[in-house]
Formats: C-alpha cells, sequence, structure tokens
C-alpha cells in the first residue's frame, strides 16, 4: 500500500491495490490513513467470502477458511478512510464500478477508494464488453470569482505583513513557481508550508519560512493570511492569527469532510483549484501593482530579503558537529545535500527531526520532497520504493536517485524485513538514512505539551518505555533482509560521514540498495 502511496503521490496516476477479504485488508492498517490524509489515488481491491456454500454457483466455498473470514460489512472495515466504497456484485456492471471508484480517487481532494467482490461474482461469465472511457474522467475544479480574486490581491498588496499558508498544493508540480510569481509581485509576501507533504514553495526566494507544523512566529504577526489546499494552518492552543485580521481559506475541500472537527476563522472561503486561484490572484494583483508607492514597496523587498538571510544563518549556526564528534540532523542533511545529485528526490518521515530535516536539504525543485502524508509511521519504506519505481517508469528505466530519511522507530515500524527483501527482489536501489537517536521521542514530546512539568517531564526514556536501548542493528536488519546484498553502514563521528555517505551513493548508483545507520544528537 505504501509503494502504491509513493509511486501515486509522485505521477498523479492512480494506483491498484490487490488483498485478501477482511484479514489482508486489516493488514493494510495504518498505511489507508496515510494514503487519505496524504491524498494519495489508490484503488484497493478485496475478495469477500463466497456467498454460497453448497456449490450453487461456481465459485462456492471450498475452503474452511470461508467460513471464519465471513464478516457483516468488510467494507466498514477502511471505508471511513475511503472517498468511496462498494461491492461489485456482478461482472455485468464491473467496468462501470472500477470507473466510478476512479473517478472518486483521482478527483480533489484525491485519496483510497475500496471494492470488493465474492469469488462467485469473479467467477460469473459475462459477454465481452468496452467503455468511453473519454466519458469517465475525474471531476475538474474551476477558480475563484473575478471579486474575489479582486479581493484576495488588494489584501495582500495592502498588508504590511502579508502571509500565504500552504500544505499540499505543491502536489500540483506548477504550483512552486506559480507562487513564486505571486510572491515576487506581491512583495514582503511569507509563504509557509504546514503540511510537509510536498515540496510547495523554493527555499532559495526570500519569502521562504520552510516548514512549520502550525508553530510560526510570522503566524502572529501577520495582518493578512491567505490559507492555500492546508489542513492545519496554525495549532490555536500554541499559535494563531491576531484578532480581526483578514483571512481567507482557499482549498479543494475547505469544510474538511472527513475531519469531525476543523474550523479556521477566515472570513472567505472558497472550493477551487488551487493553481488556477493562485495565478488569477496574481493576475489581479500585478494589475493593481502599478498604483502602489514604490518606495514602500521597495522597503518591504528590502526588510524581507534581510529575514531571509538571518533565516538562513540561523539554520546555518545550528549545524556544526559538537567538539566530540557528534553531529545532529542538520548537518547529517546538510552533507547529504552537498553529495547527493541535485535532482534527488526526497522521501521523508522524519517525525520530530523534520523542520531540522528541511531546513538544511532547502528543497528548491517540484516533485523532489515527498513526506508521509500522515501520522501512520512506517510509510516511508514502501513509500520510497513506490517514488523509485515510479521515477525510473516516467524516465524510461533511468529515475532519479531516491533518498530516504526515516527515524529509527519508524524505520522498524516500516516492516524492513519485507522492505529489503523487496528493493532486493525488484532491484530498486534507494538509500536509507536512519536518524538514530537512540529512542521514539515524539511521546515525550507530545506529553510535555500538556504536562511541561508533570512526573513525565524528569523521567528517563526507560522509565516511560520509549528508549530503544540495546539499540537495533537497523543496517543489519535491512542487509540481512536482503539476503546480503546491500551496503550497510553505521556512521556515529562527523569525521567519517562524509565519506560513508559517498560510498553509499556509489552503491545505490551502482543498482544496490544502501542503509546508513546515523548516531544523530537531539535538537539541531
Amino acid at each position: 500500500m505504501s509503494m502504491a502511496d509513493g509511486y501515486a503521490r509522485l505521477t498523479g496516476k492512480p494506483q491498484c491495490v490487490i488483498v485478501h477479504v477482511d484479514v489482508g485488508t486489516q493488514g493494510l492498517g495504518a498505511a489507508v490513513h496515510n494514503a487519505s490524509t496524504g491524498r494519495a489515488p489508490v484503488l484497493v481491491f478485496a475478495g469477500l467470502s463466497p456467498f454460497t456454500l453448497e456449490g450453487e454457483m461456481r465459485g462456492s466455498r471450498t475452503e474452511y477458511i470461508h467460513w471464519i473470514q465471513n464478516v457483516p460489512d468488510q467494507t466498514q472495515i477502511i471505508g471511513q478512510y475511503c472517498r468511496y466504497a462498494g461491492e461489485i456484485k456482478t461482472g455485468k456492471n464491473i467496468k462501470q464500478m472500477v470507473n466510478r471508484a476512479l473517478q472518486f480517487a483521482t478527483s480533489a481532494p484525491q485519496g483510497p477508494v475500496y471494492l470488493v467482490g465474492a469469488r462467485e461474482v469473479m467467477e460469473e461469465e459475462i459477454t465481452p464488453y468496452s467503455l468511453e472511457q473519454g466519458v469517465w474522467d475525474s471531476v475538474e475544479l474551476g477558480g475563484l470569482t473575478p471579486k474575489a480574486s479582486k479581493q484576495i490581491a488588494e489584501a495582500l498588496l495592502g498588508a504590511e505583513k502579508p502571509l500565504l499558508i500552504t500544505g499540499y498544493s505543491g502536489r500540483n508540480q506548477k504550483i512552486p513557481s506559480a507562487l513564486v510569481e505571486l510572491a515576487n509581485t506581491v512583495k514582503g509576501l511569507r509563504v509557509l508550508d504546514t503540511g510537509g507533504s510536498d515540496m510547495c514553495f523554493p527555499a532559495s526566494h526570500p519569502g521562504w519560512l520552510g516548514l512549520r507544523f502550525g508553530i510560526e512566529p510570522e503566524i502572529e504577526k501577520a495582518d493578512v493570511i491567505v490559507i492555500v489546499d492546508c489542513d492545519v494552518p496554525w495549532i490555536p492552543t500554541l499559535n494563531k492569527p491576531k484578532e480581526g485580521i483578514k483571512v481567507f481559506h482557499i482549498d479543494v475541500d475547505p469544510l474538511k469532510q472527513l475531519m469531525p472537527l476543523f474550523y479556521v476563522p477566515a472570513q472567505h472561503r472558497y472550493r477551487a483549484d488551487p493553481l488556477v486561484a493562485v495565478e488569477q490572484i496574481t493576475s489581479e494583483a500585478q494589475n493593481q501593482a502599478a498604483k502602489l508607492d514604490t518606495v514602500a514597496v521597495a522597503k518591504k523587498w528590502e526588510a524581507l530579503q534581510a529575514s531571509h538571510k538571518e533565516r538562513l544563518t540561523a539554520i546555518e549556526s545550528k549545524t556544526k558537529p559538537a567538539e566530540d564528534g557528534s553531529f545532529g540532523t542538520g548537518h547529517l542533511c546538510k552533507t547529504l545535500k552537498s553529495l547527493c545529485p541535485q535532482d534527488t528526490i526526497w522521501a521523508i518521515e522524519a517525525v520530530t527531526n523534520t523542520g531540522f530535516v528541511h531546513d538544511n536539504l532547502q528543497p528548491e525543485l517540484p516533485g523532489s520532497w515527498i513526506n508521509c502524508g500522515g501520522g501512520g509511521l512506517g510509510w516511508s519504506g514502501g513509500g520510497a520504493l513506490g517514488i523509485k519505481l515510479a521515477t525510473d517508469a516516467e524516465h524510461g528505466g533511468k529515475g532519479k536517485f531516491v533518498v530516504q530519511i526515516v527515524g529509527d522507530g519508524t524505520f522498524l515500524f516500516s516492516v524492513p524485513g519485507s522492505v529489503y527483501w523487496i528493493s532486493r527482489r525488484y532491484k530498486i536501489p534507494v538509500l536509507t538514512i536512519v536518524l538514530n537517536n537512540k529512542g521514539w521521542n515524539a511521546p515525550r514530546k507530545s506529553m510535555l505539551l500538556v504536562h511541561p512539568e508533570g512526573l513525565g517531564s524528569k523521567a528517563t526514556n526507560e522509565e516511560i518505555n520509549i528508549s530503544f536501548d540495546p539499540v537495533p542493528d537497523y543496517s543489519g536488519i535491512a542487509k540481512a533482509a536482503a539476503g546480503g546484498d546491500l551496503f550497510a553502514a553505521k556512521v556515529d563521528k562527523a569525521e567519517d560521514l562524509e565519506r560513508t555517505i559517498a560510498e553509499a551513493i556509489k552503491a545505490v548508483e551502482g543498482g544496490q540498495c544502501a542503509v546508513v545507520d546515523c548516531k544523530v544528537t537531539l535538537g539541531c
């Protein structure tokens, strides 16, 4: 499922996953959650236990397990995560059923769909038939009304500290350049990514605020905010906009219909295609820009450039290794960026280290950053393989270099025994970087947000059962799964890092998977 997710996320082309009845469906687990929140178009098909048992129809029950796996409503298992769930009841309209499911999967907001069918139906003999596929396209969204685009452009141009917050818009790889054009038109506009799902805005632009999961000081300073295709623009208990500012919400799903609780204090909200909307706002802003005070505009631009330089300097200052040779995620990712090919695709599941990873990789190219779309840890193992398969297929067999950056606990959740056997079996070489900090730190962070002075704040990792001690041999696990045919290494000193990564890159470019276990310090 995660491979299909990764493939679909990079290409936009729906993928199909076939599983075995109810138990196979349950085995998909958190991967369905990730595909749903990450908006990956995936069709899941599962069989149903036969609905006859005395041979009344071809396909009737023949095995003990057909009774055990007969459940009241199999679609309920993952139905709430899907855009559509249905049962194929006859082969006579099976193509229509599949097409309908794919329409849901590929229409925004994209996501998984689920079809089931019993063996009697699969065994049914039908007269071959065909459909006109041209009438089964996905639903096409429109843009903003002329009034809305004018209103938003006026608000942005008139603001002292305009802010655009996005999350998923970069799935359309035309969005980053469109946002750059908007930011070049609205001098002083800052762009914040609070989803981390896709590369939405280049780090080299002075308006770049990077990736922050709903917590960023500029949110509190902004006097106009435009939210574009984003699920969590800010976390009100920790960080929220000032009272009385203008907030515009543009989204393919502004009501978040799969979330029981969601709202933002937006005076205006629109269901629209993000690219079309951004282009409309930019066009309107360009028409209005000539009327602005050029001196004031120049000051905004200069202030933005200075702020961007300060941000990059602050990021750089945290990347220096310690005197004892230990290093953090920032230094590691800075080294990775300097050594990996410029067009590398980064498959990220770094959890609490994600901000440090993004700050130092500073992605520039559309489609170059793909982060796990949800909270179901373990996505990136299969996700990276799917991304590599996709880029190879899109480039005639020799695609872009793919790097998976994953936390140590998340690496274990990814079922590495399967991941690296599959990578070896099907010759899918990727570079995996394991961020080894000897513990599962997300639960501690979550606890401290609620009980910063509680008993748990003073407890050791061992006492609250989040320690990975003894530390597993992560690269060794992967090498064993690959039958020994895998580059495996461990690094805990900065002096060895560059050499080891260079060797790993060479191995991957030669067709072999590589896993580098990097011991990183916390907080940098």
